[in-house]
């Protein structure tokens, strides 16, 4: 396993991180079962992974509370814990700053941990990005003064919010939509890479699309039944290009992740794992690197090819 550099004061982080959304419990889609989140995890350990991205609402705490049993008897200086705040873990939306630091106490009790290597504002609204219009900043500068953090960011999918957030904060992190299908966050990396500003790359695998295992025919059960028949369609058309491009030993999923980590100011790409079997599939993905003269094509690709269709996430 490669480690990067994160945060001051934190750990260089493994290139692939877990993405913890599918710990959680859930109504919505068949969740894995609390012994099987935490198999994965310490399976994750095994395999060298030290980074770990939550949120209060995966599952409705659920998350946060399966990664802190799972995390409770190991090292707390070798593993980075992400977590964040805005979609509380009573499943309410509230970006307000008043509200920061009861958040971040209820992910610290979940995790079983008494700080967070990065908290992050969970996709705000644009206004919550400007450091100059509001004092959720001032309010994170306390808490890395305090110890609870070692710095804070946002997640974002976009360039123009990246910069607003780089321009006007002393942000340290961002998660940054970014995969084959989505590379407006990249127009913003040399700045990140200028300002110290470590990248998650979330969303790696479109979503699953670019593991190539959907057609326009599946149903989904969780948030990605927002999609209709034609995103669905199309999106399937745009694998099917993908595919052909790659060379014939090379599987789609693993391109999706080898392209994220092509990019030096990517620290970690966090794909989920719904099982065992995906995590590990993940990880082989990483072991072997796309050509510069591949991940060349597929940038070409996405500004020929997709950048102009504004797919839906």
């Amino acid at each position: 396993m490669k480690y990067n550099p994160y945060v001051k004061g934190a750990p260089n982080v493994s290139e692939m991180g877990i993405g913890a959304w599918q710990l959680g419990k859930s109504p919505d889609w068949t969740s894995m079962t609390e012994q099987e989140a935490i198999s994965l995890v310490h399976r994750a350990l095994d395999l060298g992974i030290n980074f770990f991205d939550t949120a209060p609402n995966y599952g409705l705490g659920t998350s946060e509370i399966r990664l802190g049993n799972a995390l409770e008897h190991i090292d707390r200086d070798t593993i980075v814990i992400n977590s964040k705040f805005g979609h509380l873990s009573t499943g309410e939306l509230n970006f307000a700053s008043t509200v920061i630091r009861e958040s971040l106490e209820g992910s610290l009790r979940r995790l079983k941990t008494d700080y967070l290597d990065t908290l992050i504002i969970h996709n705000p609204p644009r206004n919550y990005l400007d450091g100059t219009r509001t004092d959720h900043y001032e309010i994170l500068e306390k808490l890395v003064a305090e110890g609870k953090i070692k710095a804070y960011g946002a997640s974002l999918d976009t360039y123009d919010e990246m910069k607003l957030l780089l321009d006007t904060t002393e942000s340290k992190v961002i998660e940054a939509f970014f995969n084959i299908l989505f590379q407006d966050t990249a127009r913003a990396f040399e700045l990140a890479k200028e300002k110290d500003v470590a990248i998650i790359a979330k969303i790696p695998l479109d979503s699953g699309w670019l593991a190539g295992k959907y057609s326009p025919e599946t149903e989904f059960e969780d948030i990605r039944k927002r999609w209709s028949g034609d995103d669905k369609k199309l999106r399937f058309e745009l694998v099917q290009q993908l595919e052909e491009l790659l060379p014939p030993n090379v599987k789609l999923a693993d391109a999706a992740l080898q392209f994220c980590l092509a990019f030096d100011a990517v620290s970690t790409v966090i794909p989920g794992n719904k099982n065992m079997a995906q995590l590990e599939s993940n990880y082989a993905g990483i072991q072997n690197r796309l050509s510069k003269e591949m991940v060349l094509k597929l940038q070409e690709f996405y500004i020929d090819k997709v950048k102009h269709l504004n797919l839906p996430w």
